[in-house]
């Protein structure tokens, strides 16, 4: 594969996986509804824990980064959250009632379901874009500009998740069957990061920039 391919395989999948982030937190919403209400409390909530997962995944995904980026260990990275979504219709709902059980109140009920349900998903999520700076820039003095890149079209995913879920995917599928894309979305994504590590033939002790 040459390396523009590659460019664009990364792009991709920052692009895509940017775009589950924020479905992830729409369908949040829907998960917590029947239990704690759509109150600004749960959207509270579910802001501060997808904050604090994304801000520990960009810690981790740059410290990752600093050692060697691979497209094989960004298959891994993705699929901790492909598995955890996938089979998130089958472990959030008994979460959310315990807790409902509990009555910790309209404040802590809330915050105590997003970080059980949400913090790891989101954190193995947030890993990405960091992870996948080394894999797009090989020259260090391009590493800003390959940064910033890789962010905007992550954000540009987000943009596209917000909008495609809240307008159209939870009016079509309904909530569970659109946790079960997102969880297909990331598997496709685990396959392609496996299959750009096998065709990926990059020359070693060169710096150059894919792309």
């Amino acid at each position: 594969m040459s390396q523009r391919g590659l460019a664009w395989g990364v792009y991709l999948i920052t692009f895509l996986s940017g775009a589950v982030v924020m479905a992830f937190e729409i369908l949040g919403s829907r998960v917590l509804a029947p239990f704690f209400g759509n109150s600004i409390f749960v959207w509270g909530s579910l802001i501060s824990v997808f904050m604090l997962g994304l801000a520990a995944g960009y810690y981790a995904g740059g410290l990752l980064s600093s050692r060697g980026s691979s497209f094989r260990g960004l298959a891994l990275l993705l699929f901790a959250p492909a598995v955890l979504i996938s089979f998130f219709p089958v472990y959030a709902w008994p979460i959310c009632e315990s807790l409902f059980d509990l009555d910790l109140g309209q404040r802590l009920g809330p915050l105590m379901a997003s970080l059980c349900l949400f913090t790891l998903p989101t954190a193995f999520l947030g890993t990405v874009s960091p992870y996948t700076v080394q894999l797009l820039v090989r020259d260090q003095r391009l590493a800003g500009q390959g940064a910033g890149n890789l962010y905007a079209i992550s954000t540009c995913g987000s943009i596209l998740g917000t909008i495609g879920t809240s307008f159209f995917l939870i009016l079509w599928l309904g909530t569970k069957a659109c946790m079960t894309l997102l969880g297909t979305v990331l598997l496709f994504l685990v396959v392609a990061s496996w299959v750009c590590d096998l065709l990926a033939a990059r020359p070693k002790g060169q710096n150059q920039r894919l792309g």
